[in-house]
């Protein structure tokens, strides 16, 4: 491997090592607003380790991975449960666990502009 391959090679590590902090204060609320209500009466039977990491990443403005925004923006395909209250299931806690609609949309949109570079 000469120079300017090690380079390329180092540059596109250094892509899938960069980390987003620019999501929207809104995503982070919807992520809290879960977590205060988990606080009181638990996470039941909804969600799995992964959307519970999320939460807490989400709700604490942790940078976050490319491979981390394209599984928020995959999570769109459980939008139609969004709605369901807390107290009736899992969509709606665990789409505000997700970062909400404005959290999906922003990891939808942030991905397609990560895949430019």
């Amino acid at each position: 491997m000469d120079y300017n391959e090690a380079i390329q090679k180092l540059d596109e590590i250094s892509i899938k090592l960069e980390s987003y902090t620019d999501y929207p204060q809104s995503a982070t609320n919807n992520a809290k607003r879960a977590l205060k209500w988990v606080e009181k009466n638990g996470w039941g039977s909804c969600g799995e380790a992964t959307g519970k990491r999320r939460a807490h990443q989400i709700a604490n403005r942790e940078p976050l991975s490319r491979d981390t925004i394209a599984r928020m923006a995959s999570f769109k395909r459980h939008q139609q449960h969004k709605d369901v209250p807390y107290s009736q299931g899992c969509g709606g806690l665990m789409w505000d666990a997700w970062g909400g609609s404005s959290g999906i949309r922003w990891a939808q949109n942030k991905l397609k502009q990560i895949d430019k570079k």
